[in-house]
């Protein structure tokens, strides 16, 4: 493996559910440019593809580099991929579906293309430079509009035999459960979700229970996680009660999941964690301990992931590592 490369980069693009975020990225000077844009939902491949082009090349404008100073650009999709052959073969929100995006971009932009599951990014990021970095057996939650899972597993990512691995926002809570977006019912994520808070937040404000959230909200605009915030400090009943029930599922599902799999570390992550990890953690880390083995879980910890949107784009570093075999 080279040492580490002096003015080189990775450029990296977090293509999530509400917003794209992408940085030119090195390990020795971190993000030194930065683009966010709100996420382009429903879209071909060929606008996916155009708008990622674009992205690039006003990083590399930004920043005045040269296309041999961008090493890789690294991309994390919220769907089902191939991270050897690059080929997407379903990812809903940003309209791709068998796509192979490594060899469509990579002839745009005479750059390297890497593809990864966006929160197997997120996970890599966190392991390698974020609050997870002294761990071997880790678990990442990013808890937002779904609940999406990563795997370190000997200090390597854990993709699973179809690349699928992590998708803990799916393991069974309730069979008599609501309907989740993915046909089954009573999944985790249609409990704990961002998304499941807010749906019950809604339904009770419909059944007319009062709630400071009301004013917070606009028509047809989804609660954010400041919202909720706002309305955990001002001790809204309502608002807290949700929540509390969501820690208490992920408290336990988090215990199954150390009951299995003997993790030493769990880092907790998303929009809803990081508006209120204060609130969140505790409330979790009593329901971890309510419901895990003593001997699965007496030396693990439990943390919010502290890189904040930025994980993503951190873990490109270490997905260039591995598929390039070059230190950035």
């Amino acid at each position: 493996m080279e040492g580490v490369l002096e003015n080189n980069y990775v450029i990296s693009i977090d293509t999530g559910g509400t917003k794209t975020l992408a940085g030119v990225i090195n390990s020795k000077e971190g993000i030194i440019a930065r683009i966010k844009r709100p996420a382009e939902l429903g879209g071909s491949s060929k606008e996916y593809l155009n708008s990622i082009t674009g992205i690039v090349n006003d990083l590399i404008e930004k920043t005045g580099l040269k296309k041999k100073n961008i090493k890789a650009i690294c991309i994390g999709i919220p769907g089902a991929l191939n991270p050897h052959t690059g080929i997407v073969s379903f990812a809903p929100n940003l309209g791709l579906k068998n796509v192979n995006i490594k060899e469509k971009l990579q002839k745009k932009l005479s750059i390297p293309v890497l593809i990864e599951n966006d929160v197997n990014l997120g996970a890599l990021g966190s392991f390698k430079f974020g609050g997870a970095k002294k761990s071997k057996n880790m678990l990442a939650i990013f808890i937002g509009t779904g609940i999406g899972g990563g795997i370190i597993i000997d200090g390597k990512i854990y993709r699973g035999s179809n690349y699928s691995a992590g998708e803990i926002g799916h393991m069974t809570v309730d069979k008599k459960g609501p309907l989740c977006n993915c046909g089954n019912k009573g999944c985790f994520e249609v409990f704990a979700s961002r998304t499941a808070i807010a749906k019950n937040i809604m339904a009770d404000l419909k059944a007319k229970k009062k709630s400071m959230i009301k004013k917070l909200i606009s028509p047809n605009k989804p609660i954010k996680s400041r919202m909720l915030a706002a309305a955990v400090k001002s001790n809204d009943r309502i608002v807290i009660k949700h929540i509390s029930d969501a820690c208490n599922t992920i408290g336990l599902v988090l215990a199954n999941a150390a009951n299995f799999m003997n993790f030493d570390m769990i880092v907790l992550g998303g929009g809803l964690i990081e508006a209120l990890d204060y609130f969140m953690l505790p409330k979790i880390k009593e329901s971890f301990k309510k419901y895990s083995l003593k001997d699965a879980s007496k030396n693990i910890k439990i943390i919010a992931n502290d890189l904040g949107d930025d994980v993503a784009l951190y873990g490109g570093i270490a997905l260039a590592e591995e598929f390039l075999n070059i230190k950035i």
